[in-house]
């Protein structure tokens, strides 16, 4: 469509329609061929229907930013994941199309992926947007836009605490690393395991007539270690499913108390060549449902011991299974996982999801890094 007239103009929508609104208040209605032929990306006028803050232009002060390493450090992760597609799951929140214009929920959920992939508060990852090029670049955020305070980080966690979309955003993610080659698509294995983590409030203090200052919805879990001391924790437990180069495929959340073998079937993806895991999924129910691959550790039972054979296989799954255990030091160390930050299980899910993609991410982006120093060599 020519536009003969060379005023500026403006873009917005009324009644959900996209206008050029020219400076004379002259509107002409855009169709999709009228967006097309003026390059206008469609996030964008979706972004204005749904009353978002169009992020989209940057400033003269981005062109003026000295480019360096350290800031593109991240690039390499938008180059694998398509983050259109992600923003599909969560552009039903703050889809108002009157009010106070919001910020674009794909902004805050990679806000939310950096958060957990630093260990941040939200006062802290609020922080670290206003001052660091490197997260605004990562989120989308040009200089001259305002940073959301941590109350906003806050309010849109407990929205995808009441929606549970981050399963479908992990999901998505591992699909999308497959299909880049990062990931095995075929003939991939489930290493199944749980661990324990301590609860924001663990310690019974009184609170008033018969309640304490715990967290009501954590339990207690005992185990004895190699030592057989018995160690006594009140918190939660995490259900996870890697794959062997460590990928989370799939998780569990809930209470201590509960059995590990309790979460087992949630936690399979069903395409799956094997299945790994230690004795306390060992049951006749679960060689029934794995049959030919049941790859479970051998239990051994009174008046039963394990065979020489069993052992051997245990000694062999052990190598493949310690995967796993690996992933979960990982996010222990490095992002926090061994201690919840809050209070509730749907908030503490939902922080330990963010934490299982941000692992992914930086699994990928270290696997992708090797392979580009390997071509470098034969090169």
């Amino acid at each position: 469509m020519p536009f003969a007239c060379c005023e500026p103009v403006v873009i917005a929508t009324i009644q959900q329609t996209p206008f050029l609104i020219f400076e004379s208040f002259a509107k002409i209605p855009l169709s999709a061929a009228d967006l097309l032929e003026l390059a206008i990306p469609p996030n964008f006028v979706e972004s204005l229907k749904m009353s978002w803050k169009p992020l989209n232009q940057y400033s003269l002060a981005d062109g003026l930013v000295v480019e360096h390493d350290a800031v593109r450090e991240l690039d390499e992760v938008g180059e694998l994941i398509d983050w259109d597609e992600l923003e599909q799951q969560v552009s039903a929140i703050h889809a108002k199309t009157r009010g106070r214009s919001a910020y674009p929920p794909l902004l805050l959920l990679k806000a939310l992926i950096l958060q957990a992939w630093y260990n941040l508060s939200d006062p802290g990852l609020e922080r670290q947007l206003g001052r660091d090029l490197l997260f605004r670049r990562f989120v989308g955020l040009g200089l001259s836009e305002a940073v959301p305070d941590h109350t906003t980080l806050w309010r849109f966690r407990q929205e995808l605490a009441a929606g549970d979309r981050l399963s479908a955003v992990l999901k998505q993610i591992n699909d999308q690393l497959a299909v880049a080659g990062v990931r095995l698509q075929q003939g991939q294995i489930s290493i199944v395991d749980a661990t324990v983590i301590e609860a924001k409030q663990c310690r019974p203090h009184r609170k008033g007539e018969g309640e304490t200052t715990q967290d009501p919805e954590a339990a207690y879990h005992t185990k004895a270690n190699s030592r057989g001391q018995r160690r006594t924790t009140y918190g939660y437990k995490l259900h996870a499913n890697s794959d062997e180069d460590g990928f989370v495929q799939g998780l569990d959340y809930s209470p201590a108390n509960h059995h590990d073998s309790r979460h087992f079937g949630a936690l399979l993806t069903g395409e799956e060549a094997q299945v790994y895991g230690d004795s306390a999924y060992a049951s006749d129910a679960t060689d029934k449902l794995l049959g030919k691959k049941n790859k479970i550790t051998h239990r051994a039972y009174r008046n039963r011991p394990l065979t020489g054979i069993q052992k051997r296989q245990n000694r062999q799954r052990a190598t493949i299974r310690s995967t796993v255990e690996r992933v979960f030091g990982q996010m222990k160390l490095h992002q926090g996982l061994g201690k919840a930050r809050y209070l509730g299980l749907a908030r503490n899910r939902v922080r330990a999801e963010l934490i299982a993609i941000s692992h992914n991410l930086k699994t990928a982006l270290g696997l992708c890094r090797g392979m580009a120093r390997l071509r470098e060599r034969c090169a």
